[in-house]
């Protein structure tokens, strides 16, 4: 294999590497519909990702409590995001939810 070949395959490897995981998260928040409320950098229905991943940042149990509510929804309370509830997503399994949770949270 030539030098500039297998440069160019271990550029393309650490492009995957370091973009899969962000657009596959993405993709499953698509897939899941939650994109029909929030987007990545502004509010729209809910509060943006980045917004979600700011106040909780330095929360050791963030990950879990965000993917509770992904999974069973909130209700309006002093001090969350507003006055429309985010419902219950019943279609995203445990995992899935904590994979988008951990997803959001990774957001900067």
């Amino acid at each position: 294999m030539t030098r500039f070949l297998m440069q160019a395959t271990l550029a393309t490897a650490l492009g995957l590497l370091l973009a899969g995981p962000a657009s596959a998260d993405e993709k499953l928040a698509d897939q899941k519909l939650c994109l029909n409320c929030h987007k990545v950098d502004k509010p729209q229905v809910g509060p943006a990702f980045k917004a979600v991943a700011a106040r909780y940042a330095g929360d050791k149990d963030a990950a879990n409590k965000l993917a509770e509510r992904i999974q069973k929804g909130s209700v309006p309370l002093k001090g969350n995001w507003g006055a429309v509830p985010m419902p219950a997503n019943p279609q995203v399994s445990p995992a899935e939810a904590k994979q988008l949770a951990t997803w959001v949270l990774g957001l900067k």
